[in-house]
């Protein structure tokens, strides 16, 4: 069996597939990549079957309008075509986009990739050569790329050793090149997202935040020439030299010890949400480094902005406003999960709203214009970190039991999230997200070292988690016994009222993202290796395609 990664479509009928891969075929005469704004902003209505973001539009709700597709015909659907981009060190994360019946879609190594979307042929790779010696910088596992930005006539990847770059959309030549490191005391990172790209200029962040000495930031550059526009820091650094903007000295106020010399995490890894409507851009922030909060930042406050949503102006590049969901951050619960945006009925009145379930186990719905929290409710049962959200102070109240400071111990959600990066689909329609969460614990302890001095270094290489490794590490899961039992799920929730339609049990714990359809189907990758689709009305069973050899056992 071949297991390199590969990509793949769906085909035993055709007019059932062309109308979900695209509505129209790509011709010579057509400019490749002719992804604008006003486009996108157009697309759900005016071409439902074009893939042109990351999260399909820029309100990132990965929803399809297509109803050729039902529960009626989907047993003529079957596998058309794949194609091998990448060898087995990597990750397959990323979203593929179609523009005009071409796909674009990089792989692990941060390749790009234009295959015809009807038969799966290549039109041109380009490979930026990323130095692999970055691999000692990752975070979770071989390399990944999470996608890629059409606009504008140019393709945008971001690279796993950090450099942000354009190619013409059509030939697949480089247009611009970028580093997007700042050396200042910093170390080197890892871009493992999908840049965004809009309102003329491309936003990119960073991974690695627990590789050695990080600090977070999203720069958005000029589309056209690669230059910077600005850039927003996510944590503050040396009060005693100036900071970068105001928002850093707030920012500093929270922080406690010399956290700069750990760098403090906060990187933006993820997700990174254009709003056309109020002009912002919405970044979900990551989580701090070291994880335990009495390491990095002793005494201090809420640690602004780790787990954090900040929503600042495209042009200006300054904050509008922040909702932190995990204050003074002490587990890896990253707010660098997929944001949607949508519209609810709340009190009476329709709002505007930022939706995500971020790792900490709450689900949450912000008003988009300035910030207010509206809802914030379990979307799991596995929650031991905290009891529930005051949604006076906004603010979780954390389980005075669950401190494992004093007393190592496993705590649900584990530091991979109960809902981590693997996309959603909101109905807005229904005022339903479908997702896949699972419960899983982790066992959280401090570092031996620090627990003995009061010291911790940070290492350059590898992972600096804070949290004990080594048969010290061993001996303190021996003593707090076995590992609660796991499982996931997949449902369709009501933020609103913090129930589910439906839920159904998945056989493996870790799975894929999932895309929901207005022909009532939700199609999901399995961890077992079935691609399968379920009604989206109830939990019924539509079917599935065994796809061992594409997808693997864990997505």
């Amino acid at each position: 069996m071949n297991s390199y990664p590969k990509i793949g479509l769906f085909l035993k009928f055709a007019p059932l597939f062309l109308a979900l891969i695209c509505k129209t075929i790509w011709a010579a005469d057509i400019p490749q990549g002719n992804v604008t704004d006003s486009r996108v902003i157009n697309s759900p209505s005016e071409e439902p079957g074009s893939w042109l973001t990351y999260g399909q539009n820029f309100k990132e709700q990965r929803f399809s309008e297509l109803t050729q597709i039902n529960t009626d015909t989907i047993a003529r659907l079957g596998l058309a075509w794949t194609a091998q981009i990448g060898d087995y060190n990597m990750r397959m994360q990323g979203t593929p986009l179609v523009v005009d019946g071409v796909m674009y879609v990089s792989n692990g190594w941060s390749v790009i990739y234009a295959l015809d979307a009807t038969t799966g042929e290549e039109i041109w790779k380009y490979d930026p050569e990323v130095d692999r010696s970055y691999i000692r910088l990752a975070c979770c596992g071989p390399a990944h790329n999470r996608g890629v930005a059409v606009y504008e006539g140019k393709v945008f990847v971001g690279t796993f050793d950090g450099r942000l770059i354009a190619v013409n959309a059509e030939t697949g030549e480089e247009v611009w090149d970028v580093d997007t490191w700042i050396p200042e005391g910093l170390g080197r990172f890892n871009i493992t997202g999908a840049p965004r790209a809009a309102a003329g200029k491309v936003y990119i962040g960073q991974g690695s935040g627990e590789s050695g000495h990080r600090r977070g930031y999203v720069t958005a550059y000029d589309a056209d020439t690669g230059e910077v526009s600005w850039r927003f820091f996510l944590v503050p650094g040396d009060p005693s030299q100036p900071f970068e903007h105001p928002e850093m000295e707030l920012a500093a106020q929270t922080w406690g010890g010399e956290w700069w010399k750990y760098g403090g995490g906060g990187t933006a890894w993820n997700s990174l949400v254009y709003d056309e409507e109020f002009n912002s851009l919405y970044i979900g922030v990551g989580n701090g480094a070291p994880w335990p909060r009495e390491i990095r930042s002793p005494g201090g406050g809420d640690d602004l902005f780790l787990s954090t949503i900040v929503s600042v102006d495209v042009e200006t590049g300054r904050m509008n406003w922040y909702y932190q969901t995990t204050p003074g951050d002490n587990w890896d619960y990253s707010s660098a999960m997929d944001m949607a945006l949508g519209e609810i009925e709340f009190g009476g009145e329709m709002r505007k709203v930022v939706l995500q379930a971020p790792k900490n186990g709450f689900f949450y719905v912000i008003d988009r214009e300035d910030g207010e929290l509206l809802r914030a409710l379990p979307y799991t049962e596995g929650i031991d970190w905290a009891t529930h959200v005051d949604m006076e102070t906004g603010r979780p109240v954390e389980n005075p039991d669950v401190v494992y400071e004093s007393e190592p111990q496993w705590i649900m959600p584990a530091n991979s999230g109960a809902h981590n990066w693997e996309p959603q689909s909101w109905d807005n329609e229904l005022g339903l997200m479908y997702f896949y969460y699972h419960d899983i614990a982790n066992f959280y302890s401090l570092d031996e070292g620090f627990v003995e001095t009061g010291e911790y270094e940070i290492r350059e290489r590898g992972l600096s988690l804070g949290w004990g490794e080594g048969e010290y590490r061993r001996r303190l899961i021996e003593e707090a016994g076995p590992r609660p039992e796991s499982q996931a799920y997949i449902g369709a929730f009501d933020p609103i009222t913090g129930g589910y339609k439906w839920r159904h049990e998945l056989e493996s714990d870790y799975n894929g993202g999932v895309v929901a359809t207005r022909g009532g189907l939700l199609f999901h990758p399995e961890g077992t290796g079935e691609f399968s689709a379920r009604d989206t009305d109830e939990v019924k069973y539509c079917g599935d395609i065994m796809l061992q050899e594409l997808f693997g056992r864990h997505q």
